[in-house]
């Protein structure tokens, strides 16, 4: 009955990164930069792959798609948080955040199967190589990939579900640079119990199959790369999974730390701090380290600037 008898509230406040004055221009710009660089690199990584017919191959269907999801993360989150550095009024409506975090959580988890699948690509390239043609056809690779986006969309379903049964009464500002769930579920009149349990299930079992599917493919790889006698089969196929190693030890470090504990006592601060890493950091830094160390995406690269000189 208390929660009917107050007023419910339809608009938010995001409060953005917490800075001095003095460093909202320098860090709007830096970000602007860092979202002008993230859409190029990774929109040009897309219609590389899109072009050329020789990266028609599972490997680079994986990476072609984790860069559109990449740029998918950065554009929902991005363009509000600069818009927030000057706007005066940095209200988001209800329908907006709910918009916000249902099209984020999408992106992010489909990311997470992507990444699990990328590696268990690796796995039959580099363990079972004669095999790969066979085991790893592209009709499998688009179907792993479609059972991604549609593993995201359950899984936002899912938590969008349980939010909308939630009401805001006792404050309508949020502590962060976009609608995070965790940050929205603190700011509930409505008991968040089942809520904090729903995002420790699911979004735990998610990153546990997935980084447990990426730990026994890149185990299995390495012992296989230890068993072989050529220093350049060893060094190539370092350099390939090294890529994605990395990539995928900064994408589930804060997710593991925010998600799988939601109910911590981390601050505000650090929250945003973790979400910066997989929202603004992870998708610029992916189309470099894929890129800049593969050969063949460097050659077509290298080709396709030739053609249009």
């Amino acid at each position: 009955m208390e929660t009917e008898n107050t007023t419910r509230l339809t608009e938010f406040v995001l409060t953005g990164l917490i800075y001095q004055p003095l460093w909202k221009v320098p860090l709007f710009l830096v970000f602007l930069l860092v979202y002008f660089i993230t859409i190029v690199g990774n929109v040009g990584l897309i219609t590389l792959i899109w072009t050329d017919p020789h990266l028609h191959i599972p490997m680079y269907l994986f990476l072609g798609n984790l860069a559109f999801v990449d740029t998918s993360i950065s554009s929902i989150v991005v363009p509000k948080m600069l818009l927030n550095f000057f706007a005066k009024s940095k209200l988001i409506s209800l329908s907006g955040c709910m918009t916000q975090f249902f099209l984020f959580n999408i992106s992010a988890t489909t990311e997470c199967f992507l990444l699990a699948a990328m590696a268990y690509d690796r796995y039959v390239a580099i363990c079972k190589p004669l095999l790969y043609p066979v085991l790893m056809t592209n009709g499998l690779c688009v179907c792993l990939i479609v059972l991604s986006f549609v593993g995201g969309i359950i899984h936002a379903v899912i938590h969008e579900g349980f939010l909308l049964r939630l009401t805001f009464c006792h404050s309508n500002v949020i502590h962060h640079f976009y609608c995070d769930i965790i940050s929205m579920l603190k700011i509930s009149c409505t008991d968040t119990s089942l809520n904090y349990l729903i995002v420790f299930i699911f979004s735990g079992s998610i990153q546990v199959f997935t980084i447990s599917t990426i730990l026994v493919s890149y185990t299995i790889i390495l012992f296989t790369i230890l068993k072989k006698k050529s220093a350049k089969g060893i060094k190539k196929a370092f350099s390939t999974c090294g890529a994605h190693l990395l990539s995928v030890s900064l994408y589930y470090g804060p997710l593991l730390f925010m998600y799988v504990h939601p109910a911590s006592s981390a601050v505000d601060d650090q929250d945003m701090i973790d979400s910066l890493f997989y929202t603004v950091i992870i998708p610029v830094l992916n189309p470099i380290i894929y890129s800049l160390r593969n050969k063949q995406v460097i050659d077509s690269l290298t080709k396709l600037l030739k053609r249009n000189t």
